[in-house]
């Protein structure tokens, strides 16, 4: 089987944002994307270019376009943003994001209506409905398939940075679970979803899909959930592994140090160069480890069992980037790094807002709405202890 692939400029970015719908008066999940997104639909058209449906009816996902710099990517979803603010507004419905709501049953939850949302909920039932989970993912463009996997492969060591930096899920129905990220746990349910397998090259990924497809366990490529893939159709790999972000700010910083390590592993490549292909069990555990702890993790950096902070691991990795940043026109959103480990990591300011309200979940919506408005500078101060 031949995938072809839609090879991109080199280094090109695009971002994708889950956005929670919220009933200001109950802090819960409300649906009401339809109607929004109905309303926000131009004349003529099926539907806005820049706002979709996702699985949830209390979901809106914005997209950028194929955008050249981290501050261009952040200023097409900021347009965006405040075209849906507006329309939710006139609904009574505020935005947020995080990889999970604090408090929401997902039972209570309406599927969207599109066919292909009410098939995967048909096939994978249970699974499916309970993935009131929501995520920022983002695209960078690889301009040749024979560079995709092994990009892949490398970029897997900064799961576990990618995953303490953005972990926002600390809170399922109501329960604190003990997590940074639970959004990644319940993802991780689904037979398609987490670490992508280590493949030797592009005839691999194809002989892969070709087994899934002719067997009837996915439709398409879209259907292969990994924390990091590559997109056949748009031309890039895709970072699948951050939880929701709260902020513009923190989602500068994770498209930043995604577009810089994209673009030192292309030019690597182009001098010959082999790129790292972790083990397996090193990764396995590492996600774990950033799932569980977050930033106050210590991640495996070696074969021989040798572990070291992550977030020591960030900063060091932030200082070798910022090379590659300057001639990318990102540094000042990489070095938006050392902000949000000052502020702490969403699951980190969600409890600290909590522990200041007697353990009440309501407080911590209402402080993830104003996030989401007015940025990490309006983040709540979390103690040390967070």
């Amino acid at each position: 089987m031949q995938i072809p692939f839609s090879s991109s400029e080199r280094s090109s970015l695009g971002v994708e944002w889950e956005l929670q719908l919220i009933d200001r008066d109950t802090r819960q999940l409300t649906s009401g994307a339809t109607e929004i997104l109905e309303q926000l639909r131009p004349d003529g058209a099926e539907e806005h270019p820049k706002a979709k449906h996702e699985l949830l009816q209390s979901t809106i996902e914005i997209i950028t376009g194929v955008c050249t710099t981290v501050g261009e990517a952040k200023a097409d979803l900021a347009g965006t943003l405040a075209e849906v603010v507006d329309v939710a507004d006139q609904h009574g419905l505020g935005l947020m994001c995080a990889g999970t709501h604090p408090i929401t049953d997902w039972q209570t939850q309406a599927i969207s209506p599109k066919p292909r949302y009410l098939e995967l909920v048909e096939k994978m039932q249970w699974l499916a409905r309970r993935l009131q989970i929501f995520g920022v993912h983002v695209h960078v463009g690889v301009q040749a398939p024979d560079k995709a996997i092994p990009m892949v492969n490398a970029l897997s060591q900064y799961i576990p940075h990618f995953l303490a930096l953005s972990a926002s899920s600390p809170y399922w129905v109501g329960a604190d679970t003990g997590l940074a990220s639970a959004r990644s746990k319940v993802f991780e349910g689904m037979p398609t979803a987490g670490l992508p397998y280590q493949l030797s090259g592009w005839d691999g990924f194809e002989t892969y899909m070709e087994t899934l497809i002719s067997t009837h366990a996915i439709e398409s490529v879209r259907e292969v959930w990994w924390d990091i893939r590559p997109h056949p159709d748009f031309g890039t790999v895709e970072l699948r592994i951050c939880d929701g972000l709260p902020t513009l700010d923190e989602i500068g910083v994770v498209a930043a140090m995604s577009q810089c390590l994209v673009e030192q592993f292309d030019r690597e490549l182009n001098r010959g160069y082999t790129l790292p292909t972790p083990a397996s069990w090193v990764l396995r555990e590492n996600k774990w480890r950033a799932a569980r702890h977050g930033l106050d993790a210590e991640i495996i950096v070696d074969d021989r069992g040798t572990v070291r902070p992550v977030r020591q691991a960030l900063l060091d990795l932030a200082e070798d980037l910022t090379p590659t940043a300057r001639r990318l026109g990102c540094e000042a959103e990489l070095a938006d790094l050392e902000r949000v480990l000052a502020a702490g990591a969403s699951y980190q300011r969600q409890r600290a807002v909590a522990q200041a309200n007697g353990g009440l979940l309501e407080p911590v919506v209402d402080s993830l709405l104003a996030e989401l408005r007015d940025g990490l500078a309006g983040a709540a101060p979390r103690p040390a202890s967070a």
